[in-house]
């Protein structure tokens, strides 16, 4: 997390905590109307301090959609404002090349007062190096891409389903340049549907590999403790069973051993978000 030297953090006099909330594939909410929420659930459900969701079109390649994120991150994450950042699926994605590519560029020091596109104004004309982050929860995370991409299950003619194969998700950006945020990583395992095209566990879209945060240029099989035959998703930011290691700044969170959780919303903040949603309402403030 970087600041501006002399700005102060969140918790003084001026200062405003922001969680960003920041949608997968396909889409939902309108660009640049910040409150509208209609691809996780009800816009009234709790979510963190002053809740915003930042939405993306969930189809193009996130290089494109990568001046979104940071029109937000600008708007609410610089100054003295901080923001808790809340991701699912290929946000993560879009979120992780934005940090990895502009964590370290100059920033303006916004009024915090979006226009209609989503865009805030340069106040003073002070600028910052990259933002003001406490952290990242990611919920169902496909940064490390999809086995569905690979095979076509999405149609090949979106370029976000080309970029979410398991390799070329993995060669996008580096993963381990989050310009010092720390990734919080939510796994679920209530998949049922493509596990057999899914190595390991899985939400029903991505696996383990994937959720988890494992490193690497290419997919792993990592499952639940008791799978004789599978290495386990460690807890934490340690090496997994078998030694394969997690990007930096990456720590499991919660791993689904009872296999409870799928990967979609279902327009109701469900699934594995509403484990995220549930720690963004106690620990964003």
């Amino acid at each position: 997390m970087l600041c501006l030297p002399g700005l102060l953090a969140a918790g003084v006099a001026g200062a405003t905590n922001y969680s960003l909330w920041v949608n997968g594939r396909t889409g939902g909410g309108a660009i640049g109307n910040y409150n509208d929420f209609r691809y996780f659930g009800p816009n009234d459900t709790p979510a963190g301090v002053n809740k915003k969701s930042v939405n993306w079109d969930g189809r193009s390649e996130v290089g494109s959609q990568s001046g979104i994120i940071r029109n937000a991150l600008d708007c609410f994450c610089t100054g003295q404002n901080w923001c808790y950042v809340a991701v699912h699926s290929a946000g993560e994605l879009l979120v992780g090349y934005t940090l990895a590519n502009y964590s370290v560029t100059p920033r303006p020091v916004t009024n915090a007062q979006p226009n209609a596109a989503g865009a805030c104004t340069a106040g003073s004309g002070a600028t910052q190096t990259g933002w003001n982050i406490r952290w990242v929860r990611t919920a169902a995370g496909s940064s490390g891409g999809s086995e569905l991409a690979d095979i076509g299950a999405w149609t090949t003619s979106e370029p976000l389903a080309n970029q979410q194969r398991v390799s070329t998700s993995r060669a996008l950006y580096n993963h381990n340049e989050t310009g010092n945020v720390w990734f919080y990583r939510y796994a679920g395992a209530a998949g049922t549907l493509y596990s057999w095209a899914l190595p390991g566990q899985d939400d029903e879209v991505v696996a383990y590999h994937s959720s988890g945060g494992a490193s690497g240029s290419g997919g792993t099989t990592l499952c639940n403790p008791g799978d004789w035959f599978c290495n386990d998703l460690t807890y934490g930011s340690g090496p997994n069973q078998g030694g394969r290691a997690k990007w930096n700044f990456h720590s499991v969170v919660f791993r689904d051993d009872g296999e409870d959780y799928g990967h979609y919303t279902r327009g109701n903040w469900g699934g594995i978000t509403s484990l995220v949603r549930r720690d963004m309402e106690m620990l964003a403030r």
